[in-house]
């Protein structure tokens, strides 16, 4: 049999990429070989809890392995944002966020944790404000409100989920905007903020959409606008604060995942791309939809500049408002 070099060449070549390639499919084959976990720094049942649960599910199918929400709630979301941290970067426990950890990063001198401690997966959605008002106040409308409030410095009282909550700094934002003074009164959550908006204890209340979806189409509450530059499919009939002439005003709440920094590259981008995925999926979409939520699913790089600007945005208004943690 006669030796044919360039045959012998391309054998070389395919044993030899056989041969590199086989411990990178193997790697890429052992992950995920165990059930993975999802911290969400509050407790069950709230927005966070919700989008966590809804894209575990989905992930877990997707990936094979069970993916488990594991609730560590208590200190502002500190708790559980630092057990995010301090975990071992081994591909297997991730968190998910809102948007109270961008206003951490300015609202405390000091945290458990640091930024670079934590590395942006995906944005999952985000959920415009949404605010209402007592349903027997004479004021329907935000530039009624305003209007009223300007009139009446201080006779506004606003409720909060708590200091430095993306309810407390989108409404003194609102408040900056219109150059009016209305009272805040800190609540423990935010069912019993609403609680008291519909008894008529405070006359303003702004919270996630999913929130107040029902209590404004039952017409227990008005709802006076929206804060985005669009409104939301679940209540069509309510208008953006922008369309009612307070331009620029938007805020939001918004779902991300995080992961332990250290956490191999190729496995936080095979969660983010599959986030991308799974917030297209018709059932998520339809949720999302009834909850105010507006997909996102973005990639890691995106989902970074997303934090910088939120941190820089609500450490404006911390700021100037001489909010405090307390």
């Amino acid at each position: 049999m006669s030796f044919n070099r360039r045959k012998f060449n391309r054998l070389l070549l395919a044993g030899t990429g056989a041969v590199v390639a086989a411990p990178f499919v193997r790697a890429q084959g052992a992950w995920p070989n165990k059930p993975m976990r999802v911290i969400v720094p509050y407790a069950p049942g709230g927005f966070t809890d919700v989008m966590a649960r809804l894209v575990s599910q989905h992930l877990s199918t997707r990936l094979g392995q069970p993916v488990l929400v594991e609730n560590k709630p208590g200190g502002g979301s500190l708790i559980g944002v630092d057990a995010i941290a301090k975990s071992q970067p081994d591909g297997y426990t991730f968190g998910v966020v809102i948007a109270a950890y961008a206003a951490n990063m300015t609202l405390y001198q000091k945290l458990p944790y640091a930024q670079k401690d934590l590395q942006p997966v995906s944005l999952i959605g985000v959920s415009p404000l949404v605010a209402a008002v007592n349903k027997d106040l004479p004021y329907k409308t935000a530039q009624q409100m305003i209007a009223f409030a300007k009139a009446n410095p201080g006779k506004i009282s606003y409720g909060s989920s708590g200091n430095g909550s993306a309810v407390h700094l989108s409404t003194e934002l609102l408040k900056m905007l219109t150059g009016t003074y209305m009272l805040h009164i800190p609540y423990r959550g935010a069912a019993p903020a609403l609680s008291d908006l519909i008894g008529g204890h405070i006359q303003l209340f702004m919270d996630a959409a999913s929130g107040l979806i029902q209590p404004i189409k039952t017409g227990k509450v008005q709802g006076i606008g929206v804060a985005s530059d669009k409104r939301l499919p679940a209540l069509p009939d309510v208008p953006t604060f922008i369309e009612q002439g307070i331009k620029g005003f938007t805020g939001s709440t918004w779902a991300g995942m995080l992961a332990p920094t250290g956490t191999p590259p190729e496995v936080i981008k095979r969660v983010s791309d599959e986030i991308a995925q799974i917030v297209k999926l018709p059932d998520v979409v339809s949720r999302f939809e009834t909850m105010g939520v507006i997909p996102s699913g973005s990639g890691p790089q995106e989902f970074d500049r997303f934090i910088e600007e939120e941190i820089k945005k609500w450490g404006n208004v911390i700021k100037t408002a001489k909010i405090t943690a307390d």
